[in-house]
């Protein structure tokens, strides 16, 4: 069947998906948010959940029935979605609740038992979709899942196309490893696992293992690339007119040899050939989850799969001691690009006209005066007042409120540099609040610091420590739903696995690693009153080595975000000693290196800033 609809309503698109789905008898169409790298930000391209919901939330599922449609998504966007989807006739699950159904459970009610439910297999998962097939509820109605079909690119009339763009080398002085180091690396670490060939798919992990960066992904320097890794080869999958000829004889003589973007699924049916194995089965290496549905479906069955975290997310994960000392750099350009902001903010708002929109173009302009910056890590949310209780709040021309010396905002962005990623959220004081948002303000304030202060011995997660951050909530009785902390890449994504700080170990973080020396994570607990305020705060934290005693090796953190904490909205009765000393050394090392890059007005006002309580 050919092109159906252009653009339209949503109401539309739904009904022209399911006279498609009639006429290929498929009873529920899945439309997840992914990419064939499962990747968190998506091209234009990939965003089909987005144009059959119209909701344009960073994650989320949707599910159309015959007569039915719903969408799932987490706390994050509650609100953004509620708003989004009035009047779509798309229902909104609140995922993670104890009361909202769970997406199987939906199937099983709403589609007839033994029918068929699709979904495009590039998009999701082999371990995603091995769940739902095992899921109680999905197996007892009798429902098989078909994986080979993209039913929203035929109705699609207007699909942008997938953009490649240009292809850089990333410069040693900042990697701090060639390629052929990672290589030699990664080839030890396949040898250990007994397997032959190693398949890479996510964007991240290509641009790491072979020091390149692009800009195929906004806010991301990754580009379209896949990569198969054996002993004696290494094939890089890349759109070759992205790359300029010096890099591709660059690569060849690195021994990579440069492989058509989409050769990659072709060449997968002849993986055996590449892992050289005579006589014995191949043994392929790869992550279920994070490998497509497709690529598991390709792989020849003969194959052995050693299913394993990738060792380039692990080693991508830890930073070596150039990166590190660029991760420092990173964040000192961006603490003086956010110290003159705040400066900026607080000396003019109810005297300018400053808005959500233009404040957050003052933050990149004030960046974009920094030596190596490359462009916003992601697009900045900055949220006044009730905004801010939307955790991913995007404002737009028809949100854009003004910014007034009263209340709150909430302002979490980012830079990338060519030495390092930043990602910080401050919550700024404006004017007048109420001794309830002082109370709270300071409550996650002792959360982060309780966090950023932690000393504990090797062999911790994640898992382990986040209830540091969440502890002064907790004994208020209060919470938030939204995990405490992610991995962050090197003049790379934002969000990288697999360092997460997050206390519910379950289905949305099967596997936190202990922390190790160059892992860099965020630790932003925050909390939010729908209607009402929210209140993050944000920095990055490198994981060092502390003290070695008689017991173990004992780990810490060190701060390396720089950029003052709102003095107006704590409390410091409410705070601990050790937590108001941890502050005040905090804030000292914030004026101590900022402060020498300010002008003599933006400096006094970092002094005050940054004073002992």
């Amino acid at each position: 069947m050919g092109t159906i609809i252009s653009e339209g309503s949503v109401q539309g698109r739904i009904a022209a998906l399911r006279i498609l789905m009639h006429a290929k008898a498929i009873d529920a169409c899945i439309v997840p948010t992914g990419d064939p790298h499962m990747s968190e930000y998506i091209s234009d391209h990939y965003k089909s959940r987005e144009f059959i919901t119209g909701f344009t939330g960073s994650a989320g599922t949707a599910i159309i029935t015959a007569d039915e449609a719903g969408l799932w998504t987490d706390s994050r966007y509650f609100l953004q979605a509620a708003d989004e989807l009035k009047g779509s006739g798309v229902n909104l699950f609140k995922a993670g609740l104890e009361d909202t159904m769970k997406m199987p459970d939906f199937l099983a009610q709403k589609v007839p038992s033994g029918g068929t439910v699709s979904v495009d297999g590039r998009l999701i998962s082999n371990a995603w979709a091995d769940k739902l097939r095992k899921d109680p509820a999905f197996a007892k109605a009798g429902l098989k899942l078909r994986t080979d079909l993209d039913l929203v690119n035929e109705i699609w009339a207007q699909r942008p196309d997938i953009e490649f763009n240009p292809v850089f080398e990333y410069p040693l002085q900042y990697a701090g490893s060639s390629r052929v180091e990672k290589l030699a690396q990664i080839r030890k670490d396949i040898a250990v696992a007994g397997a032959d060939v190693l398949v890479v798919s996510m964007l991240d992990e290509t641009a790491w293992l072979f020091n390149l960066r692009g800009s195929d992904i906004v806010c991301n320097p990754v580009f379209f690339s896949f990569a198969l890794v054996s002993a004696n080869q290494a094939r890089l999958y890349a759109e070759a007119s992205a790359l300029p000829p010096e890099l591709v004889k660059a690569l060849q003589e690195d021994g990579v040899e440069l492989c058509p973007y989409g050769d990659f699924f072709k060449d997968l049916t002849n993986v055996v050939q590449m892992a050289g194995v005579t006589g014995s089965k191949a043994k392929v290496m790869l992550d279920r989850q994070i490998s497509s549905e497709r690529i598991l479906q390709l792989l020849p069955e003969s194959l052995e799969i050693i299913d394993r975290e990738s060792p380039v997310m692990h080693r991508k994960a830890v930073k070596n001691p150039v990166e590190m000392e660029g991760v420092r750099s990173a964040h000192l350009k961006d603490g003086v690009a956010m110290c003159k902001f705040l400066y900026w903010l607080k000396t003019n708002v109810g005297k300018i006209d400053i808005t959500e929109i233009s404040a957050a173009e003052k933050l990149h302009e004030f960046r974009a005066q920094q030596d190596l910056f490359r462009g916003d890590s992601f697009e900045a949310i900055v949220g006044y007042g009730p905004h801010a209780a939307i955790v991913h709040y995007e404002a737009t021309p028809k949100t854009d409120v003004p910014l007034e010396p009263a209340g709150m905002v909430l302002i979490d962005s980012g830079g990338q540099y060519l030495d390092g990623t930043t990602d910080i959220t401050r919550t700024i004081v404006l004017g007048p609040v109420s001794e309830r948002e002082k109370q709270l303000f300071t409550a996650v304030l002792r959360g982060h610091i309780d966090l950023a202060r932690a000393r504990f011995p090797k062999g911790l997660s994640g898992a382990n420590l986040d209830y540091l951050a969440h502890e002064p909530l907790w004994q208020l009785g209060l919470d938030y739903r939204h995990s405490t902390g992610h991995g962050v890449g090197h003049y790379l994504n934002v969000h990288e696995d697999p360092n997460e700080i997050y206390w519910d170990d379950t289905d949305l973080f099967p596997a936190m690693p202990p922390f190790e020396e160059g892992m860099l994570s965020s630790d932003e607990p925050g909390y939010y009153e729908d209607g009402q305020f929210g209140i993050r705060h944000e920095s990055l934290l490198l994981c060092l080595e502390s003290e070695k005693t008689e017991y173990r090796q004992f780990m810490e953190f060190e701060e390396v975000t720089l950029a003052p904490f709102d003095l107006e909205g704590i409390v410091p009765e409410q705070m601990q000693p050790d937590e108001i000393a941890y502050l005040n050394q905090y804030h000292q090392k914030v004026f101590e290196q900022v402060g020498p890059h300010l002008n003599d007005e933006e400096r006094a006002w970092l002094r005050e800033a940054t004073k002992e309580i």
